[in-house]
C-alpha cells in the first residue's frame, strides 16, 4: 500500500507544480517548479513514515507539502 502511495504522492506533487505554473502563483518555469513539489513531497512523506506526521490521506499530504515547498523554496533564495 504504501509503495502506490509514495508514487501517487508524487504523481500529485507533479500536477500541483503544473498548475501553479500555469495559472501563475509561481514564475519558476514549470521543470523547476515541479521538481521543487517532488522534493518537498518526498520530504514530507519520509515525515510521516518516521514520525506519523500527518494532514489526513497522502493526497491531501502531497498537496499540502506541494504547495508549502512551492512557497517555502523560492523565497527563501530571493535577495
Amino acid at each position: 500500500m504504501a509503495f502506490f502511495a509514495f508514487f501517487g504522492s508524487l504523481f500529485i506533487a507533479c500536477v500541483v507544480g503544473y498548475i501553479a505554473e500555469k495559472s501563475g502563483f509561481t514564475h519558476n518555469g514549470y521543470v523547476p517548479s515541479i521538481i521543487i513539489c517532488i522534493g518537498g513531497t518526498v520530504a514530507f512523506f519520509m515525515l510521516r513514515v518516521m514520525f506519523g506526521v500527518s494532514f489526513g490521506s497522502p493526497g491531501v499530504n502531497a498537496i499540502v507539502s506541494s504547495i508549502g515547498a512551492l512557497v517555502i523554496v523560492p523565497w527563501h533564495w530571493r535577495r
